[in-house]
């Protein structure tokens, strides 16, 4: 069912600039009449012109406005100076009402343009449908009708522009929930590497779950692929990397590690390089980023570490390929477990607790119970130790001084990170990140 109706005004042609209240009422009526069981949300977007208040703007619209009781409460007119300034807005009135169906009317010639915008702005989470304005000088003679034209690709100097346009507006926003935090280890030499955990302050995230650094984007998640370009673009900024030098492992909580400058797989959980300059991250919301350094050898690596991962012992396959690769020695690698669910609140099934207290007993609590509470961090360190690495040179949350400790329980913490244990599938994820300075 039709969720929200967006009417582009935004690029009118000059000669309906004077005729734009009859305009819009033509199409409200339209609207109207085809909703009369269900009002959808409905969205103006025009153009905010050099000068002119946004107030007086939607004051000038007014009387287009008034004859539509059933809209009223329903109907908003958003005035920008660009069209991705609009557009975010809408997007941001849309996620607070839940609303995923949107039906997008507009001039004929502005629909390939719009469809840039929304791939760049939108996840597939939204479905967009079109109908094509066709306008004429006279606004009687005002036309809604479906889309007639062919497909067109627009020319890559306009997609160009476009992408610029929506980076500079993202650019230009405020940070949210505070400023940008990112947590270090005293165990990884900083002379050597530039390392951190994140927090999730300091991005222009806005959905409650996302807010607001969040630094991971899927097709099944509200926040694209730009806001958490311009998020990592604000984090690379405050740790000094690269951001067109970072690569974050591809989950598959699994065990495959990625030897940087070799064939790179299609899915791994781990990563590990010797080059400079180069940012290595893993992401966490409960899971644990992972990170891996050795100063002799000059190596490093990050691994994403679920409950499965871990089973299968992602962090013993990146020490494994750090000493094949590089000709480190397990007595020199340095390992830190960043922010992660605890023991106090990750459950798991009991049949998946038992490979756990396979390990140790010690990884589980209330092991009897149908969902034993399971302790992914201490398998994690016992792992290690057992495949060599000494236990002095793990950093976790058994480590006593509180001043040092970077293991915090991200369900415990709302306030400072995300976690899908707690947050649900809309969820925002962290993330460990390290790299050799050059």
């Amino acid at each position: 069912m039709l969720e929200a109706v967006l009417i582009d005004l935004f690029s009118l042609p000059a000669n309906l600039q004077n005729n734009i209240q009859g305009l819009l009422h033509n199409i409200l009526e339209t609207i109207e009449k085809c909703s009369s069981i269900h009002a959808p949300c409905v969205y103006v977007m025009c153009c905010q012109r050099q000068g002119s208040e946004k107030k007086g703007e939607q004051e000038f619209l007014l009387p287009a406005l008034r004859d539509f009781q059933s809209l009223k409460r329903r109907l908003e007119v958003v005035c920008a100076q660009t069209t991705a300034a609009a557009l975010y807005t809408i997007k941001q009135r849309l996620d607070e009402k839940d609303l995923s169906i949107i039906k997008v009317i507009l001039p004929t010639l502005r629909k390939d343009l719009m469809k840039v915008y929304i791939d760049h702005l939108f996840t597939a989470v939204y479905q967009f449908e079109f109908e094509d304005l066709q306008v004429v000088s006279d606004c009687e003679n005002l036309q809604i009708s479906e889309p007639q034209h062919e497909e067109q690709t627009l020319p890559s100097q306009d997609v160009a522009l476009i992408q610029s346009e929506i980076q500079m507006y993202l650019e230009s926003l405020p940070s949210l929930k505070g400023e940008l935090t990112i947590l270090r280890s005293s165990l990884i030499p900083d002379d050597i590497f530039l390392h951190g955990f994140t927090t999730r302050t300091g991005g222009i995230s806005y959905i409650p779950t996302l807010s607001s650094c969040n630094l991971f984007s899927s097709s099944k998640r509200r926040d694209p692929q730009v806001v958490v370009k311009e998020n990592l673009r604000r984090l690379a900024n405050a740790a000094g990397f690269n951001p067109e030098a970072f690569h974050r492992v591809k989950v598959d909580h699994a065990n495959a590690v990625c030897i940087m400058g070799k064939t790179e797989p299609d899915n791994y959980d781990g990563i590990v390089t010797d080059q400079k300059g180069v940012t290595l991250a893993a992401p966490g919301a409960d899971c644990i980023p992972v990170l891996f350094a050795d100063p002799i050898r000059k190596a490093c690596g990050a691994a994403h570490s679920g409950w499965k991962g871990t089973l299968l012992g992602v962090s013993m396959a990146i020490v494994n390929a750090m000493v094949s690769e590089y000709g480190c020695n397990m007595k020199d690698i340095l390992v830190v477990l960043g922010p992660s669910v605890g023991p106090c609140c990750y459950k798991l099934p009991h049949e998946s607790a038992k490979e756990f207290h396979r390990i140790d007993p010690k990884c589980v609590r209330l092991f009897d119970s149908a969902s034993p509470y399971i302790d992914i961090r201490r398998t994690t360190r016992i792992l290690l130790e057992r495949g060599g690495i000494p236990p002095e040179n793990i950093q976790d949350d058994s480590i006593t001084d509180q001043n040092q400790n970077i293991t915090f329980c991200t369900a415990c913490h709302p306030d400072k990170f995300y976690s899908h244990f707690r947050d649900g599938t809309n969820f925002g994820t962290q993330i460990g990140f390290i790299s050799i300075k050059d």
